[in-house]
């Protein structure tokens, strides 16, 4: 029986070459999966039939754009998940989700291998392979770019050489992924790090300097999981596509940073996640009202581990799974109304409701009505600060 290898198809130009390139170089037969997790372009049939045009023994595509924002993207939004701080973890999102479909489809196919378009020194070689290990460690990987040495001047000859379906003159200055949570650009003139981005980088976002109005939102959340804007119901997915048109009309979402790969360099991003960042800045604002300190302050811990374990391609890891429970667990009252000002670029809070708040009135009032009892401070901090005062008296006395 000939070989079946699985591979993560896009309809470019780089993963239709790997199709007749893996036959040439493995013996084995492919199998061309596709996955549309809103990253628009093509219609899913268009790159079916592209995959088979090619050299495809069969090829499937998969709407994942609702399993994505519900079983991705939303445990991102509770997690509060930006990596160092900042990156909404866009295409780190996306890739456990083809993962999953891959997998499933090498084990329906009979495949032993899967592979991917990924080349030698960015993330997804290790999110995509990780997470395939994860799941189904009897598969084995192989990625043309980085194993043979597929260059795009390769890729292009391969292609005219085959006569293959796909146009190979047009090249983007950048590298693009994008998604229906967010769209990420990097190569060409961002590699100088001085270089500051013109607007033709961006395409969800529109310039924030531009004077607009002002767009006022109210964003409902049950147990942190977004269910409404302006009163009416959304879904998980219809949440960050609303958002993203609202949001990316006043600019927010725009991300220009210096971060730490895994592989262990620097790479320059710019990023824009309009939705993702709105969600995100609100539901971090709901659970200040509706969250214990305690509980709050070690949150901030998981979340941080949580986005670098996510950023890392350890998305069906242990710990990952652990910290889910906890996460879930946290966001049992994270319930409310959050308002928030859209304008120039910023997402900002104006006004919070909850039937689960922990603010009380009359507890944080300075006016007539407060029902603080000011008298148990003093011995308060006279325990609070005891250790530190004991220690400061035996090294005033050395």
């Amino acid at each position: 029986m000939t070989e079946r290898v699985v591979l993560a198809y896009s309809g470019g130009l780089d993963t239709s070459v790997c199709i007749g390139w893996i036959a040439e170089e493995t013996g084995a037969e492919v199998v061309a999966v596709a996955v549309d997790v809103g990253q628009g372009g093509e219609d899913l049939d268009v790159i079916r039939k592209r995959a088979l045009a090619c050299g495809a023994v069969e090829a499937e595509v998969a709407d994942a754009k609702e399993e994505f924002a519900d079983e991705y993207c939303l445990p991102a939004i509770k997690a509060n998940a930006l990596y160092m701080d900042r990156y909404p973890l866009v295409s780190a999102l996306s890739r456990p989700t083809i993962v999953k479909h891959l997998v499933a489809a090498a084990h329906k196919h009979g495949a032993s291998t899967v592979a991917h378009g990924c080349t030698g020194k960015g993330n997804d070689q290790v999110r995509f392979e990780a997470g395939i290990s994860s799941l189904a460690p009897d598969l084995k990987c192989i990625a043309p770019v980085r194993d043979y040495a597929m260059t795009r001047d390769k890729a292009i000859a391969f292609c005219e050489e085959k006569g293959l379906p796909i146009a190979t003159s047009k090249k983007s200055p950048y590298s693009i992924d994008q998604n229906v949570f967010g769209r990420a650009v990097e190569t060409g003139f961002l590699e100088d790090i001085w270089n500051a981005p013109i607007e033709d980088v961006y395409e969800y976002t529109e310039n924030p300097a531009t004077p607009r109005e002002a767009d006022e939102v109210v964003v409902t959340f049950e147990k942190g999981v977004p269910v409404a804007l302006d009163g009416r119901p959304v879904t998980v997915l219809q949440a960050i596509q609303q958002l993203n048109d609202r949001a990316g009309a006043q600019g927010v979402g725009r991300i220009d940073m210096v971060e730490d790969r895994l592989v262990g360099i620097k790479s320059r991003e710019v990023y824009e996640s309009p939705g993702g960042i709105a969600l995100i800045t609100a539901h971090q604002e709901l659970e200040n009202v509706t969250v214990e300190r305690e509980l709050a302050r070690y949150k901030r811990q998981v979340e941080q581990r949580w986005a670098e374990l996510v950023y890392d391609g350890l998305w069906f890891s242990p710990l990952k799974r652990a910290l889910d429970g906890f996460i879930d667990e946290a966001s049992e009252h994270v319930s409310g109304d959050i308002r928030m000002t859209l304008h120039g670029g910023r997402a900002v809070v104006t006004g919070r409701r909850s039937q689960q708040s922990l603010y009380d009135f009359n507890l944080a009032t300075y006016d007539s009505g407060d029902t603080f009892d000011q008298s148990m401070s003093k011995g308060f901090i006279e325990l609070f600060g005891m250790s530190s005062k004991i220690a400061a008296k035996r090294d005033l006395a050395q």
